[in-house]
């Protein structure tokens, strides 16, 4: 009979509003969630029967429009750590499970969030609000990704190893006609970190001739001596002031062959305490305007002086580059990159399964995980020190309460008036 079919009709418009305001309530909530996608309402109709001669009330049925695909205001965070991807993709991110052995565990299985306030916990992890771990791909010594593989990212490297000097850089114009021998001085680093003074001493020669005196204290004195032949005194000519060739090496020093346009080096080893330390001196190229030259001034002009050493570094922060990396600061001035952020990608991401904590999982219906370099790949790209705010509007909430709450209304009339017409309905017998 239609008068029940109407009733039954308005029941499921009942329960379809009910569930409808429930996903608004859901939005409204969560509208401060960072990360969070809204859910809107789908409602679909069911037929009991339609023709072109007659139509009986059906049903209908709310069932949730998942947004995932949806991008949230992106904004600045106070957070170094904090990342936001603008574009599509998702954060790989692992669940902790308890502790073995002194070392945290994870779930097995694989999760995505949007959700990117992440912070540094007590054992290094990069952990978000909502517990969970971001997992990146782990760098080797070339800074290359080992894209096999992905786990959770943790800082532990936390000392910066001294680093000995290995090479030297010098520019400087030694003045043609000098009479005086100039000095240089300048630090390098033994194997343990310590700073040794050490002392480059040019003498002038014959002409177009300079003496190189090489000496360090902590390794005895005088590491050897070596002659510099500027242009025509060199035993093949090249242009004035300009290296030619190397001569007469003593002790550790010995220099390079002359090619021209190759770098003009001097090797050397000095022994600081810890055995012999080989270490070179670059000095410009044969037969090349640059480096260490000879032209005409009134002094020595020192114009550049570089080494490759470093001290022994503590940890001073942890930042995540633009392309993904995750890079240890260290108060020596130098960083080491460990591992890489990577996002992940799926043909249908909008059918993902719904966790706790703004967190998603692969389903059958959301195809296959794709992890690749942010901004690559179709993988949107990191806004460092940003979050994703949630992408719910609130004004749009609003008027989807007010239509629900007229609906249920309408439908709770329906359901009035399909009682009184049974009831009239049942009083004709009378």
């Amino acid at each position: 009979m239609s008068l029940f079919g109407s009733m039954t009709t308005a029941i499921s418009g009942l329960t379809a509003q009910a569930r409808a305001l429930g996903h608004v309530s859901d939005n409204v909530a969560n509208s401060q969630t960072v990360g969070f996608k809204r859910t809107d309402t789908n409602f679909v109709s069911y037929l009991t029967d339609s023709t072109l001669v007659v139509h009986r009330p059906g049903s209908v049925v709310a069932r949730p429009d998942y947004t995932n695909t949806v991008q949230g205001t992106i904004e600045q965070s106070e957070s170094p750590l904090a990342l936001a991807i603008a574009g599509q993709g998702f954060f790989s991110v692992a669940l902790p499970t308890g502790s073995a052995n002194g070392q945290t565990t994870f779930d097995e299985r694989q999760f995505f969030t949007r959700g990117g306030d992440f912070q540094m916990d007590r054992n290094g992890y990069m952990v978000n609000g909502a517990g969970y771990f971001l997992q990146g791909w782990n760098v080797d010594a070339t800074g290359e990704p080992d894209r096999t593989q992905i786990q959770p990212i943790r800082v532990s490297e936390l000392v910066f190893n001294p680093i000995a000097t290995g090479a030297i850089e010098l520019s400087a114009n030694l003045p043609a006609g000098g009479t005086d021998p100039v000095t240089t001085t300048l630090n390098v680093y033994d194997s343990l970190g310590t700073l040794q003074p050490m002392t480059l001493t040019w003498t002038p020669g014959v002409a177009n001739v300079w003496t190189l005196d090489i000496a360090a204290a902590g390794a005895g004195g005088s590491l050897g001596t070596i002659d510099l032949n500027f242009g025509q005194a060199a035993s093949t000519p090249v242009a004035d002031g300009t290296i030619g060739e190397f001569a007469n090496g003593t002790g550790t020093l010995t220099g390079a062959a002359a090619v021209a346009g190759d770098p003009a080096l001097v090797s050397f080893t000095a022994d600081f305490g810890q055995g012999p330390q080989a270490i070179t001196l670059n000095l410009g190229a044969f037969a090349a305007a640059r480096g260490v030259t000879q032209y005409a001034g009134d002094e020595y002009e020192l114009r550049n002086l570089a080494q490759d050493g470093v001290p022994l570094g503590a940890y001073s922060s942890t930042t995540v580059r633009e392309n993904g990396d995750v890079a240890i600061n260290y108060d020596n001035g130098q960083a080491r990159v460990i591992a890489r952020v990577p996002i992940t990608t799926f043909n249908a991401p909008d059918m993902l399964q719904r966790l706790d904590g703004q967190a998603f999982m692969r389903t059958l219906e959301s195809g296959e995980a794709r992890t690749s370099d942010p901004a690559s790949n179709g993988a949107g790209r990191l806004a460092v020190g940003s979050v994703e705010r949630s992408n719910v509007d609130i004004a749009a909430e609003f008027s989807k309460l007010i239509v629900a709450q007229r609906a249920y209304t309408a439908n709770t009339r329906i359901v009035t008036a399909s009682d009184e017409m049974l009831q009239d309905t049942i009083n004709m017998r009378r």
